[in-house]
Protein backbone atom coordinates (compact mmCIF):
# COMPACT_ATOMS: atom_id res chain seq x y z
CA UNK A 1 0.00 0.00 0.00
CA UNK A 2 1.21 3.50 -0.75
CA UNK A 3 1.50 5.07 2.70
CA UNK A 4 0.76 8.75 3.24
CA UNK A 5 3.45 10.35 5.36
CA UNK A 6 2.81 13.22 7.74
CA UNK A 7 4.35 15.87 5.47
CA UNK A 8 2.25 14.73 2.49
CA UNK A 9 -0.91 14.75 4.58
CA UNK A 10 -0.23 18.27 5.83
CA UNK A 11 -0.15 19.37 2.20
CA UNK A 12 -3.19 17.25 1.49
CA UNK A 13 -5.00 18.79 4.42
CA UNK A 14 -4.34 22.33 3.28
CA UNK A 15 -5.41 21.65 -0.29
CA UNK A 16 -8.45 19.64 0.74
CA UNK A 17 -9.61 22.24 3.19
CA UNK A 18 -9.21 24.93 0.56
CA UNK A 19 -11.34 22.96 -1.87
CA UNK A 20 -14.00 22.38 0.76
CA UNK A 21 -14.18 25.84 2.25
CA UNK A 22 -16.78 28.30 1.01
CA UNK A 23 -15.42 31.45 2.58
CA UNK A 24 -12.25 30.59 4.42
CA UNK A 25 -11.24 31.56 7.94
CA UNK A 26 -12.14 35.22 7.41
CA UNK A 27 -15.72 34.32 6.58
CA UNK A 28 -16.00 32.12 9.66
CA UNK A 29 -14.62 34.85 11.92
CA UNK A 30 -16.99 37.38 10.39
CA UNK A 31 -20.02 35.32 11.39
CA UNK A 32 -18.67 34.79 14.89
CA UNK A 33 -19.45 31.08 14.80
CA UNK A 34 -18.10 27.86 13.37
CA UNK A 35 -19.78 26.36 10.30
CA UNK A 36 -22.63 23.95 11.01
CA UNK A 37 -20.82 20.94 9.61
CA UNK A 38 -18.03 21.32 12.17
CA UNK A 39 -20.30 20.94 15.18
CA UNK A 40 -20.21 17.20 15.72
CA UNK A 41 -21.59 16.25 12.30
CA UNK A 42 -21.26 12.61 11.28
CA UNK A 43 -21.30 11.61 7.62
CA UNK A 44 -22.15 7.99 6.89
CA UNK A 45 -20.60 6.74 3.62
CA UNK A 46 -21.74 3.36 2.27
CA UNK A 47 -19.50 1.67 -0.29
CA UNK A 48 -18.38 -1.78 -1.36
CA UNK A 49 -15.68 -3.97 0.12
CA UNK A 50 -12.91 -3.10 -2.29
CA UNK A 51 -11.16 -5.76 -4.35
CA UNK A 52 -7.95 -3.96 -3.31
CA UNK A 53 -7.85 -4.36 0.51
CA UNK A 54 -5.13 -1.73 0.91
CA UNK A 55 -7.61 0.90 -0.25
CA UNK A 56 -10.09 -0.07 2.46
CA UNK A 57 -7.27 0.11 4.98
CA UNK A 58 -6.32 3.57 3.74
CA UNK A 59 -9.89 4.81 4.14
CA UNK A 60 -10.21 3.46 7.66
CA UNK A 61 -6.80 4.32 9.04
CA UNK A 62 -5.92 7.59 7.31
CA UNK A 63 -8.87 9.15 5.48
CA UNK A 64 -11.23 8.96 8.47
CA UNK A 65 -8.90 10.81 10.88
CA UNK A 66 -7.91 13.28 8.17
CA UNK A 67 -11.57 14.12 7.51
CA UNK A 68 -11.92 14.93 11.19
CA UNK A 69 -8.92 17.28 11.01
CA UNK A 70 -9.78 18.94 7.72
CA UNK A 71 -13.56 19.13 7.93
CA UNK A 72 -14.41 18.71 11.59
CA UNK A 73 -16.68 15.78 10.79
CA UNK A 74 -16.82 12.20 11.98
CA UNK A 75 -16.66 10.01 8.90
CA UNK A 76 -18.40 6.66 9.28
CA UNK A 77 -17.40 4.40 6.38
CA UNK A 78 -19.50 1.25 6.01
CA UNK A 79 -18.24 -1.37 3.56
CA UNK A 80 -20.45 -4.20 2.29
CA UNK A 81 -20.57 -6.65 -0.59
CA UNK A 82 -21.17 -4.81 -3.86
CA UNK A 83 -24.17 -6.99 -4.70
CA UNK A 84 -25.89 -5.81 -1.51
CA UNK A 85 -25.60 -2.07 -2.14
CA UNK A 86 -28.65 -1.73 -4.35
CA UNK A 87 -30.93 -3.44 -1.85
CA UNK A 88 -29.59 -1.20 0.92
CA UNK A 89 -30.17 1.87 -1.23
CA UNK A 90 -33.77 0.93 -1.94
CA UNK A 91 -34.45 0.18 1.73
CA UNK A 92 -32.91 3.48 2.83
CA UNK A 93 -35.00 5.48 0.37
CA UNK A 94 -38.18 3.70 1.41
CA UNK A 95 -37.52 4.28 5.10
CA UNK A 96 -36.19 7.81 4.66
CA UNK A 97 -33.12 7.06 6.71
CA UNK A 98 -29.74 5.52 6.10
CA UNK A 99 -26.29 6.43 4.77
CA UNK A 100 -25.79 10.06 3.84
CA UNK A 101 -23.62 9.16 0.85
CA UNK A 102 -23.89 5.92 -1.13
CA UNK A 103 -21.29 4.86 -3.67
CA UNK A 104 -23.45 3.46 -6.46
CA UNK A 105 -22.34 1.07 -9.18
CA UNK A 106 -23.17 1.13 -12.87
CA UNK A 107 -26.01 3.51 -13.82
CA UNK A 108 -27.94 3.06 -10.58
CA UNK A 109 -28.03 6.85 -9.99
CA UNK A 110 -30.52 7.07 -12.85
CA UNK A 111 -32.89 4.83 -10.88
CA UNK A 112 -32.79 7.10 -7.85
CA UNK A 113 -32.89 10.52 -9.53
CA UNK A 114 -35.90 11.61 -7.48
CA UNK A 115 -34.23 10.59 -4.22
CA UNK A 116 -30.81 12.21 -4.45
CA UNK A 117 -29.51 15.74 -3.96
CA UNK A 118 -28.36 17.78 -6.94
CA UNK A 119 -24.57 17.95 -6.62
CA UNK A 120 -23.90 19.91 -9.81
CA UNK A 121 -21.92 22.56 -7.93
CA UNK A 122 -19.42 19.94 -6.74
CA UNK A 123 -19.25 17.83 -9.91
CA UNK A 124 -18.85 20.80 -12.22
CA UNK A 125 -15.92 22.08 -10.16
CA UNK A 126 -14.22 18.66 -10.04
CA UNK A 127 -14.62 18.23 -13.79
CA UNK A 128 -13.24 21.71 -14.44
CA UNK A 129 -10.21 21.13 -12.22
CA UNK A 130 -9.37 17.62 -13.43
CA UNK A 131 -9.56 17.62 -17.22
CA UNK A 132 -13.25 16.82 -17.58
CA UNK A 133 -15.24 13.66 -16.95
CA UNK A 134 -15.31 10.65 -19.23
CA UNK A 135 -18.46 10.30 -21.30
CA UNK A 136 -19.33 7.10 -19.45
CA UNK A 137 -19.02 8.76 -16.04
CA UNK A 138 -21.29 11.55 -17.22
CA UNK A 139 -23.82 9.20 -18.83
CA UNK A 140 -24.52 7.33 -15.62
CA UNK A 141 -24.42 10.27 -13.19
CA UNK A 142 -26.04 13.13 -15.11
CA UNK A 143 -29.65 13.16 -16.32
CA UNK A 144 -29.07 16.00 -18.76
CA UNK A 145 -30.23 18.64 -16.28
CA UNK A 146 -28.19 18.01 -13.17
CA UNK A 147 -25.59 15.75 -11.58
CA UNK A 148 -27.20 12.91 -9.63
CA UNK A 149 -23.90 12.09 -7.96
CA UNK A 150 -20.21 12.88 -8.07
CA UNK A 151 -18.29 10.41 -10.29
CA UNK A 152 -15.81 8.45 -8.21
CA UNK A 153 -14.00 5.97 -10.45
CA UNK A 154 -14.04 3.65 -13.43
CA UNK A 155 -12.98 0.08 -12.71
CA UNK A 156 -11.19 -1.12 -15.81
CA UNK A 157 -12.18 -4.43 -17.37
CA UNK A 158 -9.69 -6.37 -19.49
CA UNK A 159 -8.96 -10.03 -20.11
CA UNK A 160 -6.43 -11.46 -17.68
CA UNK A 161 -4.85 -14.49 -19.30
CA UNK A 162 -2.08 -17.05 -18.77
CA UNK A 163 0.62 -16.20 -21.28
CA UNK A 164 2.35 -19.61 -21.13
CA UNK A 165 -0.89 -21.56 -21.58
CA UNK A 166 -1.87 -19.47 -24.57
CA UNK A 167 1.57 -19.95 -26.12
CA UNK A 168 1.42 -23.71 -25.57
CA UNK A 169 -1.88 -23.71 -27.47
CA UNK A 170 -0.31 -21.77 -30.35
CA UNK A 171 -1.29 -18.17 -29.50
CA UNK A 172 1.55 -15.66 -29.28
CA UNK A 173 -0.86 -12.85 -28.44
CA UNK A 174 -4.44 -12.46 -27.26
CA UNK A 175 -6.98 -13.25 -30.02
CA UNK A 176 -8.29 -10.25 -31.96
CA UNK A 177 -11.65 -11.78 -32.96
CA UNK A 178 -14.26 -13.96 -31.30
CA UNK A 179 -13.61 -16.67 -33.88
CA UNK A 180 -9.92 -16.70 -32.97
CA UNK A 181 -10.73 -16.75 -29.27
CA UNK A 182 -13.17 -19.62 -29.73
CA UNK A 183 -10.65 -21.61 -31.76
CA UNK A 184 -8.10 -21.13 -28.99
CA UNK A 185 -10.62 -22.01 -26.29
CA UNK A 186 -11.39 -25.29 -28.05
CA UNK A 187 -7.76 -26.24 -27.51
CA UNK A 188 -7.57 -25.04 -23.92
CA UNK A 189 -10.75 -26.51 -22.43
CA UNK A 190 -9.84 -30.18 -23.13
CA UNK A 191 -6.56 -29.53 -21.32
CA UNK A 192 -8.44 -28.41 -18.20
CA UNK A 193 -7.74 -24.74 -18.94
CA UNK A 194 -11.13 -23.29 -19.96
CA UNK A 195 -12.12 -19.65 -20.25
CA UNK A 196 -13.95 -18.50 -17.13
CA UNK A 197 -16.77 -15.94 -17.10
CA UNK A 198 -19.78 -15.29 -14.87
CA UNK A 199 -23.19 -15.63 -16.51
CA UNK A 200 -25.22 -14.79 -13.45
CA UNK A 201 -26.83 -12.05 -11.36
CA UNK A 202 -23.76 -10.09 -10.29
CA UNK A 203 -23.11 -6.39 -10.87
CA UNK A 204 -19.64 -6.47 -12.45
CA UNK A 205 -18.29 -9.30 -14.56
CA UNK A 206 -21.51 -10.46 -16.28
CA UNK A 207 -22.54 -7.11 -17.78
CA UNK A 208 -18.99 -6.04 -18.64
CA UNK A 209 -18.61 -9.18 -20.75
CA UNK A 210 -22.04 -9.98 -22.16
CA UNK A 211 -23.23 -6.49 -23.13
CA UNK A 212 -20.16 -5.84 -25.34
CA UNK A 213 -20.56 -9.34 -26.77
CA UNK A 214 -24.07 -8.36 -27.91
CA UNK A 215 -22.91 -5.03 -29.36
CA UNK A 216 -20.03 -6.67 -31.23
CA UNK A 217 -22.54 -8.71 -33.24
CA UNK A 218 -24.65 -5.63 -33.97
CA UNK A 219 -27.35 -6.29 -31.37
CA UNK A 220 -28.76 -3.65 -29.02
CA UNK A 221 -31.48 -3.22 -26.43
CA UNK A 222 -32.95 -0.09 -27.99
CA UNK A 223 -32.45 2.25 -30.92
CA UNK A 224 -30.52 5.53 -30.73
CA UNK A 225 -33.55 7.39 -29.42
CA UNK A 226 -33.68 5.10 -26.41
CA UNK A 227 -37.44 4.77 -26.87
CA UNK A 228 -37.87 1.81 -29.20
CA UNK A 229 -36.87 -1.70 -28.11
CA UNK A 230 -34.65 -3.12 -30.85
CA UNK A 231 -33.40 -6.35 -29.30
CA UNK A 232 -35.38 -8.80 -31.44
CA UNK A 233 -33.12 -8.78 -34.49
CA UNK A 234 -31.10 -11.16 -36.61
CA UNK A 235 -27.92 -9.75 -35.07
CA UNK A 236 -29.08 -10.52 -31.52
CA UNK A 237 -30.17 -14.05 -32.44
CA UNK A 238 -26.77 -14.67 -34.03
CA UNK A 239 -25.02 -13.36 -30.91
CA UNK A 240 -27.01 -15.71 -28.70
CA UNK A 241 -26.46 -18.72 -30.96
CA UNK A 242 -22.75 -18.01 -31.04
CA UNK A 243 -22.67 -17.60 -27.24
CA UNK A 244 -24.28 -21.02 -26.72
CA UNK A 245 -21.72 -22.79 -28.88
CA UNK A 246 -18.87 -20.69 -27.47
CA UNK A 247 -19.93 -21.53 -23.92
CA UNK A 248 -20.05 -25.26 -24.57
CA UNK A 249 -16.78 -25.35 -26.51
CA UNK A 250 -14.63 -23.12 -24.35
CA UNK A 251 -16.01 -22.03 -20.98
CA UNK A 252 -16.10 -23.35 -17.45
CA UNK A 253 -19.82 -24.04 -17.40
CA UNK A 254 -20.00 -23.49 -13.65
CA UNK A 255 -19.97 -19.78 -14.48
CA UNK A 256 -23.77 -19.81 -14.37
CA UNK A 257 -23.45 -19.71 -10.58
CA UNK A 258 -20.46 -17.39 -10.23
CA UNK A 259 -20.33 -13.98 -8.59
CA UNK A 260 -17.69 -11.32 -9.19
CA UNK A 261 -15.09 -13.01 -7.01
CA UNK A 262 -15.50 -16.55 -8.39
CA UNK A 263 -13.37 -16.02 -11.46
CA UNK A 264 -10.65 -14.40 -9.34
CA UNK A 265 -10.42 -17.51 -7.22
CA UNK A 266 -10.59 -19.84 -10.22
CA UNK A 267 -7.82 -18.02 -12.07
CA UNK A 268 -5.50 -17.94 -9.07
CA UNK A 269 -6.22 -21.62 -8.41
CA UNK A 270 -5.13 -22.46 -11.96
CA UNK A 271 -8.50 -23.80 -13.12
CA UNK A 272 -9.18 -21.23 -15.87
CA UNK A 273 -6.89 -19.72 -18.48
CA UNK A 274 -8.56 -16.38 -19.16
CA UNK A 275 -11.28 -14.13 -17.77
CA UNK A 276 -12.56 -10.58 -18.19
CA UNK A 277 -11.87 -8.83 -14.91
CA UNK A 278 -10.35 -5.82 -13.26
CA UNK A 279 -6.66 -5.82 -12.41
CA UNK A 280 -7.39 -7.34 -9.00
CA UNK A 281 -6.25 -10.86 -10.00
CA UNK A 282 -2.86 -9.61 -11.08
CA UNK A 283 -2.46 -7.22 -8.15
CA UNK A 284 -3.23 -9.90 -5.56
CA UNK A 285 -0.92 -12.41 -7.23
CA UNK A 286 1.85 -9.81 -7.34
CA UNK A 287 1.31 -8.85 -3.71
CA UNK A 288 1.52 -12.48 -2.53
CA UNK A 289 3.91 -14.22 -4.97
CA UNK A 290 4.72 -17.09 -2.63
CA UNK A 291 1.06 -17.98 -2.21
CA UNK A 292 -0.08 -17.76 -5.81
CA UNK A 293 2.14 -19.82 -8.05
CA UNK A 294 2.03 -21.69 -11.33
CA UNK A 295 2.13 -25.45 -11.70
CA UNK A 296 5.89 -25.02 -12.17
CA UNK A 297 6.31 -23.31 -8.80
CA UNK A 298 6.93 -19.81 -10.14
CA UNK A 299 4.92 -16.69 -9.19
CA UNK A 300 1.75 -16.69 -11.26
CA UNK A 301 1.75 -12.91 -11.66
CA UNK A 302 4.77 -13.28 -13.95
CA UNK A 303 2.57 -15.33 -16.32
CA UNK A 304 -0.36 -12.85 -16.48
CA UNK A 305 -1.04 -10.37 -19.26
CA UNK A 306 -4.09 -8.21 -20.06
CA UNK A 307 -5.96 -7.45 -23.29
CA UNK A 308 -9.31 -5.97 -24.38
CA UNK A 309 -12.26 -8.06 -25.54
CA UNK A 310 -12.07 -9.38 -29.11
CA UNK A 311 -13.86 -7.94 -32.13
CA UNK A 312 -17.12 -9.22 -33.53
CA UNK A 313 -18.78 -8.72 -36.92
CA UNK A 314 -19.93 -5.24 -35.86
CA UNK A 315 -16.69 -4.15 -34.18
CA UNK A 316 -14.97 -4.06 -30.80
CA UNK A 317 -16.70 -2.72 -27.69
CA UNK A 318 -16.25 -2.37 -23.95
CA UNK A 319 -18.41 -1.76 -20.90
CA UNK A 320 -16.51 -0.43 -17.89
CA UNK A 321 -17.81 -0.51 -14.33
CA UNK A 322 -18.51 2.99 -13.01
CA UNK A 323 -18.80 4.17 -9.41
CA UNK A 324 -20.66 7.34 -8.37
CA UNK A 325 -21.10 8.90 -4.93
CA UNK A 326 -24.75 9.90 -4.41
CA UNK A 327 -25.79 12.35 -1.69
CA UNK A 328 -29.14 11.04 -0.55
CA UNK A 329 -32.06 13.45 -0.37
CA UNK A 330 -33.20 12.19 3.03
CA UNK A 331 -29.83 12.98 4.64
CA UNK A 332 -29.98 15.44 7.49
CA UNK A 333 -26.30 16.23 7.00
CA UNK A 334 -26.54 17.91 3.60
CA UNK A 335 -23.95 20.64 4.24
CA UNK A 336 -21.42 18.31 5.86
CA UNK A 337 -21.91 15.66 3.20
CA UNK A 338 -21.35 18.18 0.41
CA UNK A 339 -18.15 19.36 2.07
CA UNK A 340 -17.05 15.76 2.36
CA UNK A 341 -17.75 14.99 -1.33
CA UNK A 342 -15.82 18.06 -2.49
CA UNK A 343 -12.93 17.13 -0.21
CA UNK A 344 -12.68 13.39 -0.92
CA UNK A 345 -12.80 13.96 -4.70
CA UNK A 346 -10.33 16.86 -4.69
CA UNK A 347 -7.08 15.89 -6.37
CA UNK A 348 -4.76 15.91 -3.32
CA UNK A 349 -7.06 13.67 -1.28
CA UNK A 350 -8.13 11.44 -4.15
CA UNK A 351 -4.46 11.01 -5.10
CA UNK A 352 -3.81 9.03 -1.95
CA UNK A 353 -6.71 6.68 -2.67
CA UNK A 354 -5.75 6.40 -6.35
CA UNK A 355 -2.21 5.43 -5.39
CA UNK A 356 -3.53 2.73 -3.07
CA UNK A 357 -5.54 1.23 -5.96
CA UNK A 358 -2.30 0.50 -7.85
CA UNK A 359 -4.04 0.60 -11.22
CA UNK A 360 -7.24 -1.24 -10.33
CA UNK A 361 -9.25 1.88 -11.16
CA UNK A 362 -8.91 5.04 -13.17
CA UNK A 363 -10.56 8.20 -11.96
CA UNK A 364 -13.85 9.50 -13.22
CA UNK A 365 -11.88 12.42 -14.69
CA UNK A 366 -9.30 12.31 -17.46
CA UNK A 367 -6.41 13.78 -15.48
CA UNK A 368 -5.60 10.38 -13.98
CA UNK A 369 -4.56 8.99 -17.38
CA UNK A 370 -1.31 10.91 -16.96
CA UNK A 371 -0.46 9.74 -13.47
CA UNK A 372 3.09 8.31 -13.05
CA UNK A 373 1.55 5.10 -11.70
CA UNK A 374 0.91 3.83 -15.22
CA UNK A 375 4.62 3.89 -16.09
CA UNK A 376 5.61 1.64 -13.21
CA UNK A 377 4.18 -1.63 -14.53
CA UNK A 378 3.58 -2.29 -18.26
CA UNK A 379 1.29 -5.22 -17.46
CA UNK A 380 -1.27 -2.67 -16.24
CA UNK A 381 -0.99 -0.46 -19.34
CA UNK A 382 -4.19 -1.82 -21.00
CA UNK A 383 -6.23 -0.32 -18.15
CA UNK A 384 -4.98 3.26 -18.46
CA UNK A 385 -7.32 4.40 -21.24
CA UNK A 386 -10.35 2.17 -20.64
CA UNK A 387 -12.57 5.15 -19.90
CA UNK A 388 -12.15 6.74 -23.31
CA UNK A 389 -14.37 4.66 -25.59
CA UNK A 390 -16.54 2.65 -23.24
CA UNK A 391 -20.27 2.27 -23.83
CA UNK A 392 -22.90 1.62 -21.25
CA UNK A 393 -26.17 -0.25 -20.76
CA UNK A 394 -28.75 1.25 -23.09
CA UNK A 395 -26.29 1.76 -25.95
CA UNK A 396 -26.78 3.15 -28.58
CA UNK A 397 -29.47 4.99 -26.63
CA UNK A 398 -28.92 6.84 -23.34
CA UNK A 399 -27.89 5.20 -20.07
CA UNK A 400 -31.12 6.43 -18.50
CA UNK A 401 -33.53 5.10 -15.89
CA UNK A 402 -34.96 2.50 -18.26
CA UNK A 403 -31.52 1.17 -19.11
CA UNK A 404 -30.65 1.08 -15.41
CA UNK A 405 -33.78 -0.91 -14.61
CA UNK A 406 -33.06 -3.39 -17.40
CA UNK A 407 -29.50 -3.80 -16.14
CA UNK A 408 -30.65 -4.22 -12.53
CA UNK A 409 -33.05 -6.96 -13.62
CA UNK A 410 -30.26 -8.73 -15.57
CA UNK A 411 -32.46 -9.10 -18.64
CA UNK A 412 -29.60 -9.26 -21.16
CA UNK A 413 -27.62 -11.62 -18.95
CA UNK A 414 -30.62 -13.90 -18.48
CA UNK A 415 -31.22 -13.96 -22.23
CA UNK A 416 -27.86 -15.65 -22.71
CA UNK A 417 -28.25 -17.85 -19.63
CA UNK A 418 -31.62 -19.20 -20.75
CA UNK A 419 -30.18 -20.11 -24.14
CA UNK A 420 -27.09 -21.72 -22.63
CA UNK A 421 -29.38 -23.83 -20.47
CA UNK A 422 -31.40 -25.10 -23.43
CA UNK A 423 -33.91 -22.49 -24.56
CA UNK A 424 -33.87 -21.84 -28.31
CA UNK A 425 -31.97 -18.66 -29.17
CA UNK A 426 -35.01 -17.16 -30.89
CA UNK A 427 -37.18 -17.82 -27.84
CA UNK A 428 -34.59 -16.38 -25.44
CA UNK A 429 -34.45 -13.20 -27.52
CA UNK A 430 -38.25 -12.92 -27.64
CA UNK A 431 -38.44 -13.40 -23.86
CA UNK A 432 -35.86 -10.66 -23.26
CA UNK A 433 -37.60 -8.37 -25.75
CA UNK A 434 -40.87 -8.78 -23.87
CA UNK A 435 -39.18 -7.93 -20.57
CA UNK A 436 -37.60 -4.81 -22.06
CA UNK A 437 -40.92 -3.67 -23.51
CA UNK A 438 -42.40 -3.73 -20.00
CA UNK A 439 -39.75 -1.19 -19.02
CA UNK A 440 -39.53 1.00 -22.12
CA UNK A 441 -43.27 1.31 -22.88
Amino acid sequence: MARIHRRKFLKLSAAGTGAAATGGLAAILATGRAPAYAQGATVHWLRWNDFVPSSDKLLREQIIPQAAKDLGITLNIEMINGNDIQARTTAAIQSGTGPDVICALNNWPQLYAASVTDVSDIADKIGQDQGGFYAESTAVANDGKKWLGVPWSIIGAANAYRKSWFEAAGATKFPETWDEYRALGKKLKPKGQPIGQALSHSFGDPPTFWYPFLWSFGGAEVDKSGKKVALDSKATVEAVKYAVAFWKDCFDEGGLAWDDSSNNRAFLAGTISSTLNGASIYLLAKREPDKYQTEKGTPIYQDILHAPLPKGPAGQFSFQLVQTNMLMGYSKQQAAAKKFLAWITSKPVYQAWFDSQSGYTVGGTKVWENDPLWKKDPVLAPFRLVGRNANFAGYPGPANRNAAEALSKYIIIDMYAKAVQGMAAEDAVKWATGELQKIYT
